[in-house]
């Protein structure tokens, strides 16, 4: 069974009436002036379909951020198509990155990037810091280790991971939208599991985003400490309980497009604290005059998966408010 609602009753927490600017606060402070992409084409690959550029692109200077970009056949400067980036999951599996959702090896199931770009779309897939080729050159730290150690590097410095996936997933959007094959005004972005996270991070900050989708996380902060969760580090906002929960965040990308998906037998979402999420997100949108651009699906007996009733809530969403 699945539930499918968009209208929902009065919030039960408020969040500090400057929330915007206390998350930017905890986050780690305003974000730094866009330097210069220096973007490179390192290889072309053609599919069935559709050819896949491994490209690299600074979010920082001295710090290259490697990507898969896929475009369909037929799809050039002449005839553009919207353009969505695909954030990758985490799965405790630091190998595998901008891969597995450019459908290069690991599990189908999340092979989404190749799937949209089949659907019409040009898509994205970069690496997240700690991640397949991000991980650390030094060699000194593996896998989890080197995440922990990138975590604290940042707290230690005023900020922390989210910011960085914040900026990095920024400077994803600009190089995206150098791409003459793209419509700049038409550009989405879908993630699963951290990728759900990173989906509902960036949102706030990044209006060029004009649909979301995440696929299974919305954890509280409630629901971590009850559940004593060992999220991964982009959840863990310094400070931000006094002022407010991730689903406040996800309520600022109102009155943008955004659907989620949850499966009730998730453990890494509570699946009580993502119902009382649900009116409070509504909410924001309610207040905006733009209930009808918030929706999401819980699909019972459904564990932490895309299945393929959040794979067709998800391909019709982008269908309807990108036009594809």
């Amino acid at each position: 069974m699945v539930v499918f609602l968009t209208s929902f009753s009065a919030r039960c927490f408020v969040a500090a009436p400057d929330f915007r600017d206390r998350l930017l606060q905890c986050l780690g402070g305003p974000w730094p002036d866009p330097c210069d992409l220096k973007p490179r084409i390192r290889e072309t690959m053609q599919q069935d379909g559709y050819r896949i550029e491994s490209v690299t692109y600074e979010s920082e200077p001295g710090d290259a951020v490697p990507a898969l970009l896929l475009i369909p056949d037929g799809v050039s400067g002449r005839s553009p198509a919207p353009g969505i980036c695909v954030w990758h999951q985490h799965a405790g599996q630091w190998a595998k990155g901008k891969s597995e959702p450019a459908g290069i090896g690991w599990d189908p199931m999340h092979h989404t990037g190749a799937a949209l770009c089949r659907d019409g779309y040009v898509v994205l897939c970069p690496d997240a810091l700690c991640f397949e080729e991000r991980q650390d050159s030094s060699g000194r730290l593996k896998n989890g280790d080197y995440e922990r150690f990138e975590f604290l590097r940042y707290v230690v410095a005023g900020k922390c991971m989210a910011w960085k996936n914040i900026l990095d997933m920024r400077r994803a959007v600009d190089f995206l939208v150098t791409r003459p094959e793209v419509q700049a005004d038409a550009l989405g972005c879908y993630g699963h599991s951290m990728g759900s996270t990173f989906t509902w991070l960036v949102g706030p900050w990044e209006p060029r985003l004009r649909c979301l989708v995440g696929n299974c996380c919305l954890p509280t902060y409630a629901g971590i400490h009850r559940e004593h969760l060992l999220h991964c580090f982009p959840n863990f906002i310094p400070g931000l309980s006094q002022f407010g929960d991730t689903f406040d965040l996800a309520g600022l990308i109102a009155p943008r497009p955004l659907h989620m998906n949850f499966g009730d037998l998730d453990r890494g979402s509570p699946i009580d604290e993502v119902r009382r999420a649900m009116p409070i997100i509504a909410r924001a949108y309610q207040s905006m005059h733009a209930e009808q651009n918030f929706s999401f699906l819980i699909q019972e007996q459904t564990d932490h998966v895309l299945s393929d009733e959040m794979w067709r809530s998800t391909r019709t969403w982008f269908s309807k408010h990108l036009g594809r």
